[in-house]
């Protein structure tokens, strides 16, 4: 690839692909993740990245070597590694004597920093401490959020809406009951927000729906809000905005009733039954009144051989 006046140009079919994968599409691909550690981190933390990266597999990107970022600070190197890496989700992990066990959960908006919060370890249960069976790599896993603050309060929202981008998963059309076989649970409740994993179980009930029970799976975590930096209004409604190719066409004089069923109006002009052509029978043919005149009737002329 080459630069010429900004402009990247391929010059083999390999570096055309790879720029045409890295263009806007209307449909967006998966969203990855990185996973970074900073220069100074607990073991706690590392563990805490590691049971992240666990859940994330395989849409994410483990850096293993420490990185010295302040990203409230400069967010330069990582807007360099979302560039590098093509990650929109990030999770930076610190520790320092003024934030212990820090974690900063973020997502970008054309490589650069859209929204980020700063949340403290208070405890964690590792994937090791529980040694219990585990969902398989790349389980789409079901969201519960609890807590009148994700409701509320605009930076929990906010917050519900970053770790909804991070957790959700691949999109898809349709799940089967089968398939939900991982719950995270994260529960706002007096400045702290709890985030449980469970494994799903599906138990014999002795009819048709099965009896669901939650198996503590791991990892648990115990944050507090720490720091947090919001996008402004204007920026968050340009990075949630659909383009026209993606927006469903208005369908006119179509409306549903509260049931789901389907009404249409058609829209015709007005009728003359008089000329309205009905079954050709001798009863239904037009009679003479008397008094009424006869329809003069062209005379028939005689064909001649020409």
């Amino acid at each position: 690839m080459t630069h010429l006046d900004g402009i990247v140009k391929a010059k083999t079919r390999r570096a055309k692909r790879f720029l045409q994968s890295r263009e806007p599409k209307l449909t967006e691909s998966l969203k990855n993740c990185m996973i970074i550690k900073g220069g100074n981190t607990s073991e706690t933390l590392s563990q805490a990245l590691k049971d992240v990266y666990a859940l994330k597999k395989p849409n994410a990107v483990l850096y293993k070597k420490k990185n010295m970022v302040r990203p409230f600070e400069d967010s330069t190197a990582l807007e360099f590694f979302s560039k590098k890496s093509d990650c929109s989700l990030f999770l930076f992990g610190s520790h320092n004597k003024k934030r212990p066990n820090n974690l900063i959960f973020g997502r970008m908006f054309d490589f650069h920093v859209l929204d980020m919060f700063e949340l403290g370890v208070e405890r964690c249960v590792s994937l090791k401490a529980l040694k219990k069976d585990t969902c398989p790599v790349g389980t789409k896993p079901l969201l519960v959020f609890a807590g009148e603050l994700f409701d509320t309060d605009r930076e929990h929202q906010r917050l519900r809406s970053v770790l909804t981008d991070f957790f959700c998963g691949p999109r898809v059309s349709a799940v089967r009951l089968a398939g939900l076989e991982h719950v995270l649970h994260f529960t706002a409740l007096e400045g702290r927000i709890y985030m449980r994993s469970y494994r799903v179980l599906l138990k014999k009930s002795g009819c048709r729906t099965p009896r669901v029970q939650l198996e503590d799976m791991g990892p648990s975590f115990d944050f507090s809000m720490r720091r947090s930096h919001m996008a402004s209004d204007d920026l968050y409604r340009t990075a949630h905005k659909k383009p026209k190719g993606v927006k469903p066409k208005k369908k006119k004089n179509i409306s549903h009733d509260a049931f789901g069923t389907r009404f249409g109006r058609l829209h015709m002009q007005k009728q003359n039954l008089d000329k309205l052509q009905t079954r050709k029978m001798k009863g239904l043919r037009k009679r003479k009144r008397r008094g009424e005149p006869a329809e003069s009737v062209p005379p028939k002329t005689a064909k001649t051989d020409v």
